[in-house]
């Protein structure tokens, strides 16, 4: 069995403990491309250097022919290039040959992917009308009832002869007829076999997806991909670089595409920074094949953020002869002293601090009272932060030999890539110096520029470096209009679990499974809930997306049965059956009952 610590695996067994270093990246500092071979997804190339493919769903009904047709060809004309379709029996699977010829019919040939999860006969079904077949190995053949028992190696390998039966026959009929399969293991879809033996951890995640790689490998089959999905990017990313340095370990023939993406993001900015922070952050790291945004919206809104995101992929870097001196696969902030700024204690285990400029600061001077938590706190300009070229090793040394401790941030204007300039210089700088954290090197004076790739930017920037455990402080200078460079500071802040501010909310996108309309109900919640900082809240459309996707959330609102809502404490169901009228405000008494309930403050100004 592996087990994992610090960056390194150990292989049990009777006679031997081997130690691997793992990598997931070639260079921290310098961009290149995850090399992968090439899966075929009907006229789409995944992997092999193909461009990065962007993915969405649709959310119509599986049996309403017509919708489904529609829908796919709306996204279809959007740019979206490969489109999935829920079957959660076989019944559902059957209607997929009519979506397709209708699809065909309107000489449309995006290929169809069906999300299968507990069915292995509708897979089976799924199969025969579509180009690639997604199964969840948690959900797959196995066991989910949130049980706790111990297994023994034999029983263990009971359970795994099982999926093996199970999964074979789907794997022989897509080899069969060239289809594509897509293992796409989800954070909380993590079966009781996994859970006891691994616990409800990345590493779990990706010895689960593995056992259904080995099948498959066994059968001489290879058009396959893999996913890693989690409502936390945090969770998300350090999965996914688990899983490619499991791959690398494996041999060079396990080198499979990918596919990326942040599960039940939720919507509008919340949505696109979480996909950002998880998306993003990989893709500058060269990993990922093909990516889907998953948004509490139409699905058409998906496909411009996707496509943004791979054309903010930042290229180039700096040095490569330097060594991280960070662990990539486990969040841990760097180890910086405390000290004290502009009467703020920053560094060490206090909060990530948000810095402006004085010129923001002063345009909101007037109100700062007035701006809750979205107010700034530190005057960049009057912190006595020291600005350095990473690359200037002499400065930097002079720096690390001094008695006192100081803050530091990477100089403007040095035509570096963002991620890697803030990687070398925590490479390089002592880690009791602490670090101010930039979205960008190059800052903007433009006030008519388009919000949304400086939302991205700044997420896929700052996330990326604050998953790596990097950073005590954030200043945002992408965006010149004060108010909202403010929000978006802290809006990254709570969505990469570096400070709590607001409420959490854990959406799924909708699908042809969802038992209610997700978007309005979300909205309902947000208006009823959003004053309860630090309370996480899940919004899910069906049992499937249910205890399991909302892993983390404290309180769950889950689609029951038509018209009906369960809801959950943490991964328990402790209501049921509630009148959907009825279900916001029952939710409203349960988090009362747990004791998280405080009135809404008086309205603070708007930022």
């Amino acid at each position: 069995m592996w087990a994992l610590r610090a960056g390194h695996f150990y292989l049990r067994s009777p006679h031997n403990l081997m130690a691997l270093e793992l990598r997931y990246c070639k260079n921290l500092f310098n961009y290149s491309r995850r090399e992968s071979r090439e899966v075929t997804v009907g006229n789409v190339k995944v992997g092999g250097g193909n461009p990065v493919v962007v993915q969405s769903m649709i959310t119509s009904d599986t049996r309403d022919t017509h919708a489904c047709v529609k829908e796919v060809l709306q996204l279809a004309d959007a740019g979206c290039e490969v489109v999935r379709i829920t079957a959660q029996t076989r019944k559902y699977a059957e209607n997929l040959e009519n979506i397709r010829n209708g699809v065909r019919a309107a000489n449309c040939g995006v290929p169809l992917v069906a999300d299968i999860h507990f069915k292995p006969d509708a897979a089976f079904e799924a199969a025969k009308w579509v180009e690639k077949v997604r199964v969840n190995p948690g959900n797959y053949a196995d066991k989910k009832k949130f049980e706790i028992r111990e297994y023994t190696d034999e029983q263990y390998e009971e359970e795994l002869s099982r999926i093996r039966e199970e999964f074979t026959p789907l794997v022989t009929l897509c080899k069969d007829l060239g289809r594509a399969v897509r293992i796409g293991t989800n954070h909380g879809s993590l079966s009781d076999r996994i859970m006891n033996r691994y616990g409800d951890t990345p590493l779990g995640m990706v010895e689960s997806a593995l056992e259904f790689a080995r099948i498959a490998r066994d059968e001489k089959f290879h058009n396959f991909v893999f996913s890693m999905k989690a409502s936390n990017p945090k969770v998300m990313i350090e999965a996914y670089r688990l899983l490619v340095a499991r791959l690398e370990a494996e041999g060079s023939d396990w080198n499979y595409p990918l596919h990326l993406g942040v599960t039940e993001a939720g919507d509008g900015e919340d949505g696109r920074i979480k996909s950002a922070i998880g998306i993003g952050s990989l893709l500058a790291d060269g990993i990922g094949d093909t990516i889907r945004v998953s948004l509490t919206e139409d699905a058409v809104h998906e496909v411009p953020v996707a496509k943004a995101l791979v054309r903010a992929i930042p290229e180039g870097g700096c040095e490569t002869g330097v060594k991280e001196t960070w662990n990539s696969f486990e969040f841990e902030r760097r180890k910086s002293q405390v000290q004290r700024v502009a009467g703020l204690s920053l560094g060490g285990t206090e909060l990530m601090r948000v810095f402006t400029s004085r010129k923001k600061w002063d345009s909101v001077a007037h109100k700062i009272d007035q701006m809750g938590d979205f107010k700034p706190e530190i005057v960049s300009e009057d912190s006595g932060v020291v600005e350095l070229d990473p690359r200037e090793n002499e400065v930097i040394f002079e720096i690390n030999q001094a008695d006192e401790s100081r803050l530091l941030t990477v100089k403007d204007g040095l035509g570096l890539p963002t991620i890697s300039a803030f990687r070398l210089l925590a490479a390089k700088a002592d880690a009791r110096h602490s670090i101010l954290l930039k979205d960008t090197l190059a800052p903007s004076n433009d006030t008519a520029a388009d919000f949304l790739p400086t939302l991205l930017k700044a997420s896929m920037n700052l996330g990326s470096l604050i998953c790596d455990g990097i950073g005590d402080a954030i200043l945002v200078q992408g965006e010149e209009a004060p108010g909202q460079s403010l929000r978006l500071s802290y809006n990254i802040l709570q969505a990469a679990g570096a400070r709590i501010f607001k409420t959490d909310y854990v959406a799924c996108p909708s699908c042809g499974r969802t038992l209610f309309n997700l978007q309005e109900t979300t909205q309902k919640i947000r208006e009823a809930t959003g004053h309860l900082k630090g309370v996480r809240i899940a919004v899910m459309g069906c049992i499937v997306n249910g205890p399991g996707e909302m892993a983390d959330a404290d309180f769950g609102y889950v689609g029951g049965a038509p018209g009906k809502i369960n809801l959950y404490v943490g991964k328990q169901a402790v209501k049921f059956n509630i009148p959907e009228d009825e279900a916001v405000e029952r939710l409203q008494d349960l988090i009362r009952e747990h004791g998280r309930w405080v009135d809404a403050p008086e309205q603070v100004v708007e930022v």
